[in-house]
């Protein structure tokens, strides 16, 4: 396998869009959760996407086929909650290392074989590690603001399993991503390093990071700005930093922007198709997304695109048309100390 890294020195990389949107065109029933393993489960199982990968592993290789048709250089594990702390809203904690090799396996099984087809263009793994549904920096009632609903310890056991989960089922990169709360990714920068640490036989994987703006403040859910955000885990070396979710590309192009000035690493952008109408669905159309993702290619701020809710293979397939002919975002030199 090549390295990451000179394909981002060639060309601006496609990452995949959504697997919810995508499972959700399958209209599964409760008894397709379930499958015949867990069809007893105490637990109403319909909604456990990452479940997917046990019971029903075909639609889950098929979702990354259909991404990989369209374009996308790097596809990401169906693992966004394979952790003990978001598992627990289904009593599955117990579950999460064994989904997070089998996600690992199914896409690295697609990327192989579409790597094979066309060696010249690589086919990247990345290990998705969402957020959590708790959070460390804010309390969860209003009344106790002192009070957690998670400690530091447990968040780092919860992702340091999952690391390893998906190491051990063979992704090229680890990618941190929808940060809403900065401490929450810190948690798993930390469990990331101590894991490689900890298994010195094991090459490091290079880590993607990719924070949440929540409204037109420019903020995190947490309260950091983008500046500050970076600045908090910059010291993580990461491959790149970037932002997805919550806005769709038309309002999320001014912090690309400033993220590329900031940014001494790659930067990378996948945002949803538009903002959810009254429904909570996407309406933003492929070539409507492409057009904003073509403009950013255009003036330079991105070295990897692509699409997170609401996002389709149509728009994958479209924003890798219309990016192809930009030159990926060169890396600035950056000062890093004041002079005297």
């Amino acid at each position: 396998m090549k390295d990451i890294r000179k394909a981002l020195e060639q060309r601006i990389l496609i990452i995949d869009g959504a697997m919810g949107t995508m499972i959700q065109r399958h209209r599964l029933t409760e008894a397709d959760y379930r499958g015949e393993r867990f069809k007893d489960w105490p637990s109403d199982l319909k909604g456990n996407n990452d479940l997917l990968c046990l019971t029903q592993p075909a639609i889950i290789e098929g979702i990354h086929r259909e991404y990989l048709d369209a374009g996308a250089d790097i596809i990401e594990t169906n693992t966004f909650n394979s952790q003990q702390v978001s598992l627990a809203d289904y009593n599955m904690q117990a579950l999460a290392h064994e989904i997070n090799v089998a996600a690992a396996r199914i896409a690295r099984k697609a990327a192989d074989d579409y790597t094979a087809k066309d060696p010249s263009k690589p086919r990247f793994v990345a290990g998705a590690i969402g957020p959590l549904n708790k959070t460390l920096s804010l309390s969860p009632d209003v009344n106790n603001p002192g009070y957690r609903g998670l400690l530091w310890d447990e968040a780092v056991e919860a992702y340091y399993e999952q690391i390893d989960g998906l190491v051990k089922g063979g992704v090229d990169i680890l990618l941190i991503e929808t940060i809403f709360d900065t401490l929450n990714a810190k948690a798993a920068i930390f469990a990331a390093k101590k894991y490689f640490q900890d298994h010195p036989d094991q090459p490091e994987l290079p880590i993607m990071i990719s924070g949440t703006i929540t409204d037109a403040s420019g903020r995190t859910l947490s309260g950091q700005t983008l500046e500050a955000f970076y600045i908090s885990v910059m010291h993580a070396n990461p491959l790149s930093v970037g932002l997805n979710c919550a806005l769709g590309a038309a309002d999320m192009r001014s912090h690309i922007e400033e993220l590329s000035q900031l940014a001494a690493c790659y930067t990378s952008a996948y945002p949803n198709a538009g903002l959810p109408n009254a429904m909570g669905e996407y309406d933003e159309q492929p070539e409507q997304t492409a057009h904003f993702l073509e403009d950013w290619a255009r003036e330079g701020f991105v070295n990897i695109v692509g699409g997170c809710c609401g996002t389709t293979p149509d728009h994958i397939r479209h924003i890798a048309e219309h990016v192809k002919k930009f030159k990926p975002r060169s890396l600035p030199v950056i000062a890093t100390e004041t002079e005297a």
